[in-house]
């Protein structure tokens, strides 16, 4: 049961691992979420936090998939998908007083970005 009218197909990106918790960067995915290209890659420029750095690579990478293996226009792309997922932590421990250790928890996270053309 297949139409030619569904859904515009969905072009993504990934990023897996990036050195960032997840909480941190899904408040910069809120910032950019159903916007569009140009606006996105506008809000992700000037953020302050340090995750919109990776989503700002997602997001590039995602345009040139778009562009480039799909052919679809660059100017009419909306950031449908937006997901921030955790990813492994690594566990590490510093030494503390009296011979105590107290962990230290490195967590990561896999950042998917997915664009369609808006149908104008």
């Amino acid at each position: 049961m297949s139409t030619d009218a569904a859904a515009p197909a969905v072009v993504q990106a990934t990023a897996r691992y990036v050195r960032t918790s997840a909480r941190k960067g899904r408040l910069v995915a809120d910032l950019v979420r159903g916007k569009s290209v140009a606006d996105a890659q506008a809000i992700l420029a000037y953020s302050t936090r340090a995750a919109a750095v990776p989503l700002r690579k997602v997001l590039q990478s995602a345009v040139a998939n778009a562009d480039h293996n799909h052919g679809l226009d660059v100017r009419e792309l909306r950031l449908v998908k937006v997901t921030v997922d955790e990813g492994p932590t690594i566990k590490r421990f510093r030494p503390r007083a009296q011979g105590r250790a107290t962990p230290i928890m490195k967590r990561t996270c896999h950042i998917t970005i997915g664009l369609a053309e808006t149908g104008r």
